[in-house]
């Protein structure tokens, strides 16, 4: 039974994550290596151990978490589909059980906002893990005055906060941003399909999605 230690700690996968975020890092995207990566695969666990989940449906998420972004390595276009494929092949020479290893390909092939389903509760927590993760850290570009939408957008962010209430039945994405360099509206021209997704991806689970933004509900 692997772990998620045990794929973090892979010197192969760690080897293609890298590689991913070169091609990424050269088509001027923000950050998706190993920062991007562990911050989805911890929220992910998160929201299913607060839930109740079974702490080996958790490991999986953690793991979808890891690898969720790998294909990037083949190209941008259709990445979460080029992914899930990639992870079967690295799961199944790792020796994983077909079971679990179609339960993270299944949520890896399901995570894009283009063509995301929350087909299941690892998938639904996937997609919540990776569609929060908004910091200004994730910001490449150093040069403000060159800065795109995107940039401004996680450049603002000066601290997010993924929380589930005590009823478990609110799930809240908190940001503290400077509108100096983002204006709210700003944030829901580029992050209005991701929400609505975050939305679906709740229901999935139970829960209603909230978005708060300087202690003002948007969603």
């Amino acid at each position: 039974m692997i772990t998620y230690e045990q794929v973090k700690k892979d010197e192969y996968i760690r080897t293609l994550i890298v590689r991913a975020d070169e091609s990424l890092t050269t088509l001027g995207y923000t950050e998706h290596s190993f920062a991007h990566v562990s911050r989805v695969a911890e929220v992910a666990g998160y929201i299913l151990s607060t839930l109740g989940y079974p702490e080996r449906d958790c490991e999986l998420a953690r793991i979808a978490g890891w690898l969720h972004d790998i294909g990037n390595l083949v190209n941008r276009v259709d990445h979460a589909q080029s992914g899930a494929i990639i992870a079967f092949r690295l799961l199944d020479n790792m020796g994983a059980d077909p079971g679990e290893i179609a339960t993270i390909v299944t949520a890896i092939g399901n995570h894009d906002e283009a063509t995301a389903v929350p087909v299941n509760h690892i998938a639904a927590a996937l997609i919540l893990g990776d569609k929060t993760d908004v910091r200004r850290s994730r910001v490449r570009n150093s040069d403000k005055t060159t800065f795109d939408i995107h940039d401004r957008v996680n450049y603002s962010v000066r601290k997010s906060l993924v929380h589930i209430n005590e009823d478990k039945t609110l799930i809240k994405l908190k940001l503290s941003i400077d509108t100096r360099y983002c204006s709210v509206m700003d944030y829901f021209e580029i992050f209005l399909t991701r929400m609505i997704l975050c939305r679906k991806a709740s229901e999935k689970l139970g829960l209603k999605f909230r978005l708060i933004i300087n202690e003002q509900q948007m969603v």
